[in-house]
């Protein structure tokens, strides 16, 4: 399109060799039995840019034992909670120091631009940071009014030990999400990064040895699904899964936990809304539209595929954002001034253009977009901008999870039809409305089905306030303070006071 902003190639910054990924099992970084790896092409420029060590049920098995070890002896589950922060904390020293290196990496697996790639690697420092301090807030209940004798109190324990499988959309950040607040708890962990974006997890083993966590709490595996994130799922001496990718394999993952009836945690897919008053900053609400739909190339469970606009104003609301579209800078992640990068697979790509396509010969008017993008020096393994109007609820493209750069523009006349817009999906991760009438935003927000409500804002994240899902986009929470608490058990603590007990069996 000759009327987009386009970055090509700077033909900079390609590695000399691949970066070499292999599990850490034990504090020690180990290959596999076999001798085995998978490469990882770069999307975007279309070179070998790493190896890992390609994992099967035998690393899985030793990974999970130094886990059930380490958590068993106690050498991390039953040091004091100052203690444990202290290590979480240089952990997250030497990820800030690491930063450059980590999003280098990060950049030419995913595709994503290098300015996010710093952004998400350095900023996820600060949830280490965040967990750290949550390992010395761990507290209980009591109850002294059960009577003369008794005492009771309410325990919160580590839950054990943890497997936690990450996607290859946000592999350091979403990481980051789940494993220091599991380690804050006092679990130890198998860690198992996509075979896509290995690299960043695989580094992370340095740093926690540097940081002083012992050996064994953290191991780190790296393959497929199939054997090892099964294995991970299904195995007994693993007491609760974390996983966050897509609604059909978390299914998977449930029914493989099943058998073991271990606790399981999932953040899901999305199909999140925007919905725009008339009396919204409509400048304001264009914006974050153009940024929710865009950023990391669509591919983010949190992003905007949905515009639910109202009647009286959509017309000139897309045309807003259509001119924003055009302003965005798509090209080379490894441009530093590149907003949006290449998608992660060609299958992906396709699949991207299998559901416009077939939007269009719906009804759907592409009225920006709609077809692969060529940047010169790269690749094609990009997406245009896409805006489609005339899109209808019973379309495939209104309610599944595209994963692209492509935004489905619905309307309304009343907010009630708006609120039924948005709960009209499977998924309920997130989801925003723009208005000036707080009344509007507070009956919006109390209504939505969705595990987050933004008001005249969009993907503002906190470490202190959690995230998680409705319906078919998860159950549990990460982060904040509720997040802490998935990785927590609870332990009832009865105490007779005296020898007040009646006995039971009577003898006369």
């Amino acid at each position: 399109m000759k009327d987009l902003t386009i970055l090509t190639s700077t033909g900079q910054d390609l590695p000399q060799a691949p970066f070499m990924a292999r599990h850490f099992i034990d504090g020690t970084y180990v290959d596999s039995a076999d001798g085995q790896v998978s490469d990882r092409i770069s999307p975007s420029h279309g070179v070998l840019v790493s190896q890992a060590a390609l994992g099967g049920v035998s690393e899985t098995e030793k990974a999970i034992a130094a886990a059930r070890t380490a958590f068993d002896d106690g050498r991390w589950s039953r040091l004091s909670g100052k203690s444990r922060a202290a290590v979480l904390t240089k952990v997250a020293d030497l990820i800030e120091a690491k930063q450059d290196q980590l999003a280098h990496i990060e950049t030419l697996e995913s595709g994503k631009p290098i300015s996010q790639a710093r952004g998400e690697c350095g900023g996820a420092a600060d949830l280490w940071r965040f967990a750290a301090s949550l390992a010395r807030t761990v507290q209980g209940d009591s109850h002294n009014t059960l009577g003369p004798d008794i005492l009771a109190t309410v325990l919160k324990e580590p839950i054990g030990v943890v497997s936690i499988i990450t996607p290859w959309n946000f592999p350091f950040w979403i990481l980051s999400q789940k494993l220091p607040f599991a380690l804050a708890a006092g679990c130890t962990c198998v860690v198992k990064p996509s075979e896509m974006t290995p690299s960043t997890t695989a580094m992370l083993g340095d740093l926690l040895n540097e940081a002083g966590l012992p050996a064994g709490v953290c191991n780190i595996i790296l393959g497929h699904g199939d054997p090892v994130g099964a294995l991970m799922s299904s195995h007994p001496s693993v007491d609760m899964v974390s996983f966050t990718g897509s609604t059909n394999v978390g299914k998977h993952i449930s029914k493989a936990a099943s058998d073991t009836l271990k606790k399981v945690a999932l953040e899901l897919g999305g199909k999140n809304p925007q919905v725009v008053m008339p009396d919204a900053d409509l400048d304001e609400a264009a914006d974050a539209v153009t940024f929710g739909i865009y950023f990391n190339a669509g591919q983010c469970c949190n992003g905007t595929s949905r515009l639910i606009v109202h009647e009286d104003i959509a017309e000139a609301f897309v045309a807003k954002v259509v001119t924003l579209s055009k302003n965005v800078r798509f090209g080379d992640p490894l441009h530093p001034d590149t907003q949006v990068g290449a998608i992660v697979t060609p299958d992906h790509a396709e699949k991207i253009d299998g559901y416009v396509q077939n939007a269009i010969a719906q009804g759907a008017i592409c009225v920006l977009g709609g077809a692969p993008l060529h940047v010169d020096g790269v690749g094609t393994q990009f997406y245009q901008p896409t805006v489609l109007t005339n899109v209808s609820p019973d379309m495939a493209i209104a309610h599944d999870e595209v994963f692209g750069p492509v935004l489905s523009v619905l309307t309304f006349q009343t907010l009630d039809e708006a609120i039924a817009l948005s709960n009209n999906s499977t998924y309920g991760l997130s989801a925003g409305i723009w208005s000036n009438n707080v009344h509007t935003c507070l009956e919006f927000s109390r209504r939505a089905e969705a595990g987050t409500i933004w008001t005249n804002t969009w993907m503002d994240g906190f470490p202190e306030i959690a995230f998680g899902g409705m319906k078919q986009s998860g159950q549990g929470r990460e982060i904040g303070s509720y997040g802490f608490e998935e990785f927590l058990e609870v332990k009832s603590l009865v105490m007779r006071i005296g020898q007040s007990r009646e006995p039971w069996v009577t003898t006369s």
